[in-house]
């Protein structure tokens, strides 16, 4: 049984979350709480495969910046633009001013909006710079910041997806996911993630004790920052929307990925 919720959670996240070919056999509320907790492990994924043609880039003789754009565009192609469309989206809805039904409407229309258009471009503009800062300092941290960037971008979707979270509709990858996974679960998941990214931080640093402490530190703080800035405008959106939707949950990620970039950088 453990082992099927396994498959049925991994074929969840990757389903929904990327764009790689992989079938989602189950759409009910147990695979929906399965495939929040894999999150993270689609963020990996991801986050690799950022890295990979970063480091790819570096190799064959480009630049940090160079570097740093193929890194932030290829989480964009593996999601098909789906968590930026959404970042773009939540922002015209908080800009718009307008009652809650008023505001899920317009973030539900095709075109983006002047709020969604510059939250954009700040956004992608402070990744890239982030990561090709990091780039700067060695190949090791530009991968590794891609890495934890992905990972922390889908916990945060762990943890929106909590009990006491309700959906703002009743239909859409929102409604399906929402409330799916228990408080104290989702924060045992976000522990393991923080710890584990604590240990990839360290790696920089191997055979200098105080230096490879400091790297731990670093990731974790970096991981917690993207989470509680991605927590911050989860409560703003329930407040203001009176749930989330697939939009909100896009926004979370791109806040959680953007956040710990930068925090690794003033580190």
């Amino acid at each position: 049984m453990g082992e099927m919720s396994g498959t049925t959670g991994i074929r969840f996240a990757f389903g929904t979350l990327t764009v790689l070919p992989v079938r989602v056999t189950r759409w009910d509320r147990d695979a929906a709480r399965a495939g929040m907790l894999c999150a993270p492990l689609a963020g990996l994924v991801v986050g690799l495969a950022a890295a990979a043609a970063g480091a790819l880039l570096l190799l064959l003789g480009s630049g940090p910046q160079l570097a740093a754009v193929a890194t932030v565009a290829v989480p964009a192609v593996l999601t098909r633009g789906l968590h930026l469309d959404g970042l773009a989206d939540t922002a015209d809805g908080l800009g718009s001013a307008k009652p809650a039904e008023d505001a899920l409407h317009i973030m539900k229309r095709s075109d983006i909006g002047p709020f969604g258009v510059i939250t954009l471009l700040f956004v992608l503009l402070a990744q890239i710079a982030a990561v090709a800062e990091l780039y700067g300092e060695s190949w090791a941290h530009g991968a590794l910041a891609a890495v934890l960037s992905g990972v922390t971008a889908r916990l945060a979707l762990t943890l929106a997806s909590r009990t006491g979270v309700p959906a703002a509709r009743p239909e859409g990858l929102g409604a399906a996911v929402a409330e799916t996974v228990p408080v104290r679960t989702a924060l045992a998941v976000t522990a393991l993630v923080t710890a584990v990214c604590a240990g990839a931080g360290a790696l920089p640093y191997a055979g200098g004790a105080g230096s490879a402490a400091w790297g731990a530190a670093q990731y974790a703080l970096a991981v917690l920052a993207g989470i509680v800035a991605a927590q911050l405008l989860l409560r703003h959106c329930v407040r203001r929307f009176g749930g989330v939707t697939g939009d909100v949950f896009g926004a979370l990620a791109e806040t959680a990925a953007t956040v710990s970039l930068a925090a690794l950088v003033l580190g």
